[in-house]
């Protein structure tokens, strides 16, 4: 399934859950052994246990003893953190990057949920706008789909990005060791290389696990593709425009781009943080794949 696929589904908890259920029931569930996507409201009692916890109703059905999970106790903790900046909205359609982001954390958070992990939601243009809690339970999770439901209905805003500030916000007010999701186009931060990274670094030394999902319409915004004619071009964030010929500075352009993120990808490997692009004109499964790949090697 993607994007185009979605406009038949208008409740994002409907669309994601049908998304997750695809995935999993489809061809991609025999490489993730050792991951159960079905979480279980209980666990085997294990002697040593607290009875207290035993539920016996269990027990005098299945003559086995389970004891009660509850929701503090999870095997990980995400934070889901989406960049909300102008940027985001590009292209002006059904593409946009900023609704494939939403579905994308949606999505993540009902996976996260089925499993018992604890996930919160973090919005996010120059400042962090939204923090919710991290927790694990089905209410907080119908409440993160309202958030980002919200955020599919809001028009575009102007607003501006400062990404390396807002990770070292994070990092701060991260109490506990997570996961940190984090999706953005990253556009301007190639004037601030090195206070990205700075922060980046803040994220590592809290103890904090990093996947980095860089959204973007590969077709417009790396290969430039398109048509031979003049276009005034508007700064998304600043509201600069600027007057081009395509085919005059395509080959300038793609050069720089792909040189730009050939640099991240580098220096996110020698850092140890997964650096994955995430084409909006593709599917879902190159989101769910590097998060469970990740999530299984923690």
């Amino acid at each position: 399934m993607n994007l185009e696929d979605l406009r038949e589904y208008g409740n994002l908890e409907l669309l994601t859950k049908k998304l997750v259920d695809g995935f999993i029931t489809g061809k991609h569930k025999s490489p993730y052994h050792g991951f159960s996507v079905e979480f279980a409201e209980h666990r085997n009692y294990n002697p040593g246990d607290n009875t207290r916890f035993i539920d016996w109703k269990v027990f005098a059905k299945t003559d086995r003893l389970y004891t009660k999970q509850f929701d503090e106790e999870t095997n990980l903790r995400c934070v889901l953190a989406l960049d909300i900046s102008s940027s985001m909205y590009f292209p002006e359609d059904s593409l946009d990057k900023i609704r494939f982001s939403t579905i994308a954390c949606g999505s993540l958070a009902n996976l996260l949920q089925r499993q018992r992990d604890a996930f919160g939601l973090s919005l996010f243009s120059d400042s962090i706008e939204y923090m919710s809690q991290t927790k694990s339970t089905s209410i907080h999770l119908h409440n993160t789909l309202v958030q980002l439901q919200q955020l599919l209905e809001k028009k575009n805003i102007q607003k501006t990005s400062n990404l390396p500030e807002v990770i070292h916000r994070l990092a701060e007010q991260i109490p506990r060791r997570s996961m940190v999701v984090i999706f953005t186009d990253f556009l301007g931060e190639d004037k601030r290389m090195e206070e990205l990274f700075t922060s980046l670094q803040h994220l590592r030394h809290n103890k904090h696990d990093i996947i980095l999902f860089h959204i973007w319409d590969s077709q417009q915004e790396e290969l430039f593709e398109l048509e031979d004619r003049p276009y005034i071009l508007t700064d998304a964030e600043s509201g600069e425009k600027i007057k081009i010929y395509p085919q005059e500075i395509k080959k300038e352009y793609t050069k720089k781009v792909q040189a730009y993120f050939y640099e991240l990808k580098l220096r996110c490997g020698d850092y140890g943080i997964e650096f994955v692009e995430a084409d909006i004109r593709k599917s879902f499964d190159q989101i769910f794949v590097p998060f469970l790949l990740k999530r299984n090697a923690i």
